[in-house]
C-alpha cells in the first residue's frame, strides 16, 4: 500500500427512498417504502428507519404492505435516483478532483482522494465533518469512514450507523477496525457465504484469521482476495469518474396535479436544492426552465431570464408561479422538471453618498406582472428594425447592458415627438397639392406653415407594400391654440393620418 494514500468513503443506505424524499421533507418523519417492479408483482426495495421499525423488510408484497396501518407507499423513481447520485458526486467534488463511484444496488457509494487536501481542509476527520455538513443540506443522509485503503474505507461506511456517522481510521489499524464487521459488507456472492457460514464464519476478524495457504487451497484466488479485504490490505487502482456540472432537478409526482399551488410547492423545494448548489459553486440562476409532462405525453414547457442572475428563490419562485397563471398547462401534471443555467453573481459598488438603487429582482416581478396583463409581445426594449418604414421597430426581452460607462455626446435641444398609436384618420382639405385646413379630434385647424412633402415607399417584394407622403405642419384653431402635428398620407390607400405631435 502507498503510504500517501487517504480515502472518504460516503454511503448512502436505503438510497431509492433517500432519493424520493430529498423533495418530499414533509415525509421524512413518516414509516415509508418504495415499491418497484410490475404490478401485481410489486416489492419492497427500500424503506425508512420508521418503517422498519414497524417490522416492514425488503422483498415484501403491496399486499402485505397494506395490512399494516399508516404506511406511505412510493414507486420507484430512477431519474430521481440519477439526479441525486449527480448531486451527491457533485458535492464530493467540492473537496478532491478525484471521486470514484463505487454504488450497490440499494446503495449509493463513492471514495475520495483525499490526500494532500490538508492545507484546504484541514485534518481528514475535519474534511469528513465538513462533507458530512454538505450533504445533510441537499436532504441526505450519509456515513463516512476514512482510511489509507481503499477496500477498507468502503467497508466501515458500509458498517457505519446514523448515531456515529464518521469513522477514522488510523494508518495501520484497518485489520482492528474492521474486526466486528459482518461478512455483509464484503459483497460476497451466495456460493462464498454460505461456504463461509458453514465453517462459522460471521465477521471480518474471524475471516482475516483464517490461514492464507489453506483458505486459497478450498477457495482459490478469492479466498486470498477476501482475506486482504477482511485485512484491509487489498490494493485498489483508482478510477476517478467525469460528471458535468449541471443544474437540473427532476420529480415525478405520487398523483397528478391540476391545481396550481401544489405546483409552486414542489417547485419551491426544487429551487431551494438548484440555489444551494449554485451558491456552493459561487454562482447564481441567470435562467430557469420548468417542464410539466401532462397526461397524455404532452410537454409544457416554459423559461424565466430576469435582466441580472440572482439566487433569491423567493423571487424566483414568484416568476414561476406569474409565468405559469399567464400560461397555464392544458392538463394534469405527472412529472415536473426544472432546470437552471448558471451565471456569475452581479456586484454593484455604491458611493458612500449615493442613493441606494432598487433591487433588480424587483423589475423582475414588475415586468412580470406587466406581461401577464398586456401580453408579453408588448413588454420589453423596443429594437430599430432594418427598414425605412414607419414604427419599423420589434420588441426584445429586457436585458441589463454591459457594465461599461457609456459615452454619451452633448446633443442640442430638440422638439419631442409623441407617436399617436394607432394613427388616427383624419380630414383634410387641399390648396395648391398642399394642406390648406384639417379636421383633428372634432376641431378644425388652418395650415400656417407646411413642410414636406417626403415621400417614401419600399417593400414592393412583400404583400406589406407601403407608399407614404409625410408633412409637418403648424397650425391653429379659430381660439388661437397652435398645433405642431406630423401628417402621413397612405398613397396606397389615398387616406390621410394623423401620426403624431411635437412638443
Amino acid at each position: 500500500m502507498n503510504c500517501g494514500e487517504c480515502y472518504a468513503c460516503v454511503c448512502v443506505r436505503e438510497f431509492p427512498a433517500q432519493a424520493l424524499l430529498r423533495l418530499r421533507p414533509n415525509l421524512c418523519d413518516h414509516a415509508c417504502v418504495v415499491m418497484e417492479g410490475e404490478p401485481p408483482l410489486q416489492q419492497v426495495c427500500s424503506l425508512t428507519r420508521r418503517a422498519r421499525e414497524l417490522g416492514l423488510v425488503p422483498g415484501m408484497t403491496k399486499v402485505e404492505i397494506e395490512m399494516i396501518p399508516n404506511v406511505t407507499v412510493l414507486a420507484r423513481a430512477i431519474n430521481e435516483e440519477k439526479a441525486a447520485k449527480a448531486i451527491l458526486l457533485e458535492c464530493a467534488e467540492r473537496f478532491s478532483p478525484r471521486v470514484e463511484e463505487y454504488s450497490e444496488e440499494g446503495m449509493f457509494l463513492c471514495a475520495i482522494d483525499i490526500a494532500g487536501t490538508e492545507k484546504l481542509f484541514g485534518p481528514a476527520e475535519t474534511l469528513a465533518h465538513k462533507l458530512l455538513t454538505r450533504i445533510r443540506a441537499l436532504g441526505i443522509i450519509a456515513c463516512i469512514a476514512i482510511s489509507h485503503n481503499f477496500h477498507a474505507a468502503v467497508a466501515t461506511a458500509k458498517g457505519l450507523t446514523a448515531r456515529n456517522p464518521v469513522q477514522m481510521i488510523p494508518e495501520g489499524g484497518e485489520k482492528d477496525a474492521l474486526a466486528l464487521l459482518p461478512l455483509t459488507v464484503l459483497g460476497l456472492t451466495g456460493e462464498q457465504a454460505e461456504t463461509l457460514s458453514l465453517w462459522g464464519i460471521r465477521s471480518l476478524g474471524m475471516l482475516a484469521d483464517l490461514p492464507e495457504k489453506e483458505l486459497i487451497a478450498r477457495m482459490g484466488q478469492a479466498g486470498k482476495k477476501l482475506r486482504q479485504l477482511a485485512r484491509g490490505e487489498l490494493p485498489h487502482l483508482f478510477q476517478p469518474v467525469e460528471t458535468k456540472f449541471a443544474l437540473r432537478e427532476c420529480m415525478e409526482l405520487d398523483s397528478p396535479v391540476e391545481v396550481l399551488d401544489p405546483l409552486l410547492f414542489v417547485a419551491n423545494l426544487m429551487l431551494e436544492q438548484l440555489v444551494l448548489r449554485a451558491t456552493a459553486h459561487a454562482l447564481a440562476l441567470a435562467s430557469v426552465t420548468i417542464t410539466l409532462i401532462l397526461e397524455g405525453g404532452t410537454t409544457h414547457a416554459r423559461t424565466i431570464r430576469p435582466a441580472l442572475p440572482m439566487n433569491d428563490r423567493q423571487v424566483w419562485l414568484k416568476l414561476l408561479h406569474l409565468d405559469l397563471e399567464a400560461h397555464p398547462p392544458q392538463a394534469a401534471i405527472v412529472t415536473v422538471t426544472i432546470e437552471a443555467e448558471p451565471g456569475r453573481t452581479s456586484k454593484v459598488q455604491l458611493g458612500l453618498f449615493s442613493p441606494q438603487f432598487p433591487e433588480p429582482s424587483r423589475l423582475d416581478v414588475t415586468l412580470a406582472r406587466i406581461r401577464a396583463i398586456v401580453g408579453e409581445e408588448n413588454v420589453g426594449r423596443a429594437v430599430l428594425e432594418d427598414t425605412h418604414a414607419a414604427d419599423g421597430f420589434g420588441m426584445e426581452p429586457f436585458q441589463v447592458p454591459s457594465m461599461q460607462a457609456a459615452v454619451f455626446s452633448p446633443a442640442a435641444v430638440r422638439p419631442a415627438l409623441r407617436r399617436i398609436r394607432p394613427a388616427e384618420t383624419i380630414l383634410v382639405v387641399l390648396q395648391s397639392g398642399r394642406p390648406r385646413t384639417f379636421i383633428f379630434r372634432e376641431q378644425r385647424f388652418v395650415v400656417e406653415r407646411a413642410y414636406g412633402p417626403w415621400l417614401s415607399s419600399g417593400d414592393w417584394w412583400n404583400p406589406t407594400l407601403w407608399g407614404y407622403e409625410q408633412w409637418d405642419l403648424v397650425a391653429r384653431t379659430q381660439s388661437g391654440a397652435m398645433l405642431c402635428c406630423c401628417l402621413v398620407k397612405d398613397v396606397l390607400r389615398d387616406q390621410w393620418q394623423m401620426v403624431a405631435l411635437y412638443d
